[in-house]
C-alpha cells in the first residue's frame, strides 16, 4: 500500500445495547434476574476475543532499509521478498543470515508489487490495482505467465494446495493457483467483530498469520472459521530499531518451518526479526 506515517490503532469502543417494550399501563423495571442474563451475556463476549501475547524475539538479521516491504517468504534456505511503490517494485532473493540481496527482479513501472508466495518452483506475486498476479520461475525469477483477479492485492500465502489472498478488507479469498478462481472466502472476525486491513499472510502451523495494516499487530486465525484466535503484539520491535531512518509499518511474515521460527520485518525497516511462535498459535 501506499507509504503513510505509523497511526495507532484505536481500541475497540465498548458497545452497548438496549431494548424496549410498549403495551398499556406503565412498563415494569426490568427484572433482577434479566439484567444478571445480560451481564452475563456481554462478559462472555468480551472473553471470546482472542488474547493478546507477546512472543519471544530470540534474534534479529539484516535487512535492506530501502526495501518498501510487501511480501516476505521463507523456501528452501532462502528469504524471497516482493517490494512495492510505482517505479520501485521488485521481487528479490536475499541471504537469511546477513540480508544481502543475492537478486532481484523489477517489476515495469505500472505495477505496484504485493503479496508473495511460493508453491513448488512456481511464485506467485501479487499487484496491489493492477489486478494482476504474475507467476515466476522460483529458481530463476523469471516472470512466466500472469493470472487475473477482482478488486485488490495486498497479501498472499499458500494454504495446502491453494492459495489464500487479502485485499484489505475483513475478507480472505481461498483460490485455485492455476486460475485464481475464489473457491472460498473466509471473513475474519475477533470475538464477533470483523477485523479489516488485514495484509501480509503467512500460514504457520495450519493457522494463517495476518498482519493488519497500521497496526503493529499479527493476528492468528483459524482457517475453517475465519475466528481470530490469538493477537500478537509486536509494538516493542520498534524499541529495537536504529535511531533515525525512516521505519514505516509492520509488514512481513515468513515461516521456517524446519527451524519453526518466524521472520518478520515491515517496510524500510533495517531489521528482520526472528520469533518463537507460541504455543496457543499451533
Amino acid at each position: 500500500m501506499r507509504p503513510t506515517r505509523f497511526l495507532a490503532v484505536l481500541a475497540a469502543l465498548p458497545l452497548a445495547a438496549c431494548g424496549g417494550g410498549s403495551g398499556s399501563g406503565a412498563t415494569p423495571s426490568a427484572a433482577p434476574d434479566t439484567a444478571a442474563a445480560v451481564a452475563v451475556t456481554a462478559s462472555a463476549t468480551a472473553v471470546a476475543r482472542a488474547p493478546r501475547v507477546t512472543p519471544r524475539v530470540v534474534g534479529s538479521v539484516p535487512h535492506d532499509a530501502d526495501a518498501f516491504t510487501e511480501g516476505l517468504v521463507w523456501q528452501r534456505g532462502r528469504i524471497y521478498e516482493s517490494t512495492g511503490l510505482y517505479g520501485a517494485s521488485d521481487v528479490r532473493e536475499t541471504h537469511p543470515a546477513t540480508g544481502a540481496v543475492l537478486r532481484r527482479t523489477p517489476l515495469a513501472p505500472r505495477y505496484f508489487g504485493e503479496g508473495l508466495a511460493v508453491i513448488g518452483d512456481r511464485m506467485y506475486q501479487l499487484t496491489w490495482k493492477e489486478r494482476t498476479a504474475i507467476v515466476r520461475d522460483r529458481r530463476t525469477l523469471r516472470r512466466v505467465g500472469t493470472r487475473t483477479y477482482a478488486g485488490e492485492g495486498w497479501g498472499l500465502a499458500p494454504l495446502g494446495r491453494r492459495l489464500v489472498m487479502s485485499d484489505g478488507t475483513a475478507v480472505l479469498r481461498v483460490v485455485d493457483p492455476a486460475t485464481f478462481r475464489v473457491l472460498r472466502r473466509i471473513r475474519v472476525r475477533d470475538g464477533g467483530t470483523p477485523v479489516v486491513r488485514l495484509n501480509e499472510l503467512e500460514v504457520v502451523h495450519g493457522r494463517i498469520w495476518a498482519n493488519v495494516w497500521q497496526s503493529d499487530d499479527i493476528v492468528v486465525i483459524d482457517p475453517a472459521s475465519g475466528r481470530v484466535t490469538l493477537r500478537l503484539d509486536l509494538s516493542g520491535l520498534r524499541g529495537r530499531l536504529p535511531v533515525g531512518g525512516r521505519p514505516e509499518v509492520l509488514n512481513g511474515i515468513a515461516w521456517d518451518r524446519r527451524a519453526d521460527r518466524v521472520l518478520v520485518t515491515g517496510k524500510w525497516w533495517p531489521r528482520t526479526f526472528v520469533l518463537v511462535p507460541p504455543s496457543a498459535a499451533r
